[in-house]
């Protein structure tokens, strides 16, 4: 996935849309809230959260993760102490990435796990179209109808069972910066809207959309109205930090300022690779692979600040960047630098 530190993807689909268009309704009267449509920007953030809606989470580990099965593989070639490390990674929770255009049996075998260890799975839904402006993780829906599908098939395999969702990394900030062309944002920002909506109609799916990271976007203020747009309102909040490696004072300090903006929505933070902060020099390449990354704070919903929702491991450690540093392709399981990252690590 493209992370860059300063500049920086029928008839079920109308199905889709008239859910989303009953639910935008409901979820109006019960926040007093007014559609990005209907009110602008500043209607769309009007609603301030007091409660945390994650609270109490005990997220899913899952027990074939790329680093599991790395795991029990070395133990078994008598790569004891390695195998060790690396369950660092193994024995947390991480965010799953169904791919391809049918999602579903990844979230309904996710979903089904979780719920027979009492748990709650972290998904990312990542298939907008254009994604990544054709970079190292260009691909997503082809266009916006087979979004909207896309969409409608994540939120119907959710059903019923808890569930966090981390909505589209980089979508909102590709249309800050630039990366995105323009002809695509308008589209862009209803698709995420509908999104947020459709997925909120599932009774226990929490909804966080994504909003860059501070070494990215550097005034938060910027991101207010696209993620007005964008639906923020009909979220339980934003999420900061995914895939790349700002500290946690640093993200929270600047996720404070866009929660105090967007009238006092919760955060979450990707914590997954910040233990070190990010790799200091060439900006432009810091993002991709960098080397003397750690593990940073652990997932966990006890945040100790009340508009912090969660730590969260949305990126999964040890998975590549992209094809950079001699890395697999974006989203490739990488052991060396997954064990690089756990060996980094302080044990937790």
């Amino acid at each position: 996935m493209y992370r860059p530190t300063r500049t920086r993807t029928r008839t079920r689909a109308a199905r889709a849309v008239l859910v989303a268009s009953a639910a935008t309704a409901a979820l109006g009267l019960v926040t007093g809230c007014s559609s990005p449509s209907e009110g602008g920007p500043a209607a769309a953030v009007q609603e301030t959260r007091a409660a945390n809606p994650a609270a109490g989470s005990a997220f899913w580990v899952d027990p074939q993760s790329p680093a599991a099965r790395q795991a029990r593989a070395w133990e078994r070639q008598g790569r004891g102490n390695d195998a060790k490390l690396l369950k660092r990674i193994a024995d947390r929770p991480a965010a799953l990435w169904p791919a391809g255009d049918h999602p579903e049996p990844r979230i309904r075998e996710a979903t089904a796990a979780a719920a027979s260890d009492g748990r709650t799975p972290v998904f990312v839904a990542y298939d907008i179209p254009h994604r990544d402006c054709g970079q190292h993780s260009a691909g997503g829906a082809q266009d916006a109808a087979a979004y909207r599908d896309w969409i409608d098939r994540f939120a119907g395999a959710l059903a019923d069972s808890p569930a966090l969702v981390v909505l589209e990394p980089d979508a909102v900030a590709h249309i800050v910066d630039g990366c995105t062309p323009g002809e695509y944002h308008a589209q862009r920002e209803r698709l995420l809207s509908e999104a947020i909506v459709r997925l909120k109609a599932q009774p226990n799916t929490k909804v966080y959309l994504d909003a860059g990271n501070p070494d990215w976007i550097e005034e938060p203020q910027k991101l207010v109205e696209p993620l007005g747009r964008a639906g923020v309102a009909n979220a339980d909040g934003f999420a900061l930090n995914v895939s790349n490696f700002q500290t946690d004072t640093i993200t929270k300090e600047y996720g404070r300022r866009l929660s105090e903006a967007l009238g006092g929505k919760h955060f979450v933070v990707d914590t997954s690779r910040n233990g070190n902060g990010p790799l200091r020099g060439d900006r432009a390449q810091a993002w991709c692979n960098p080397p003397g990354r750690a593990l940073g704070t652990p997932p966990t919903t006890d945040t100790g600040d009340p508009v912090v929702d969660a730590y969260l491991w949305i990126k999964r450690p040890g998975e590549s960047d992209g094809q950079c540093r001699g890395g697999p392709a974006a989203g490739q399981w990488w052991a060396d630098y997954a064990l690089g990252l756990a060996r980094n690590s302080k044990p937790q």
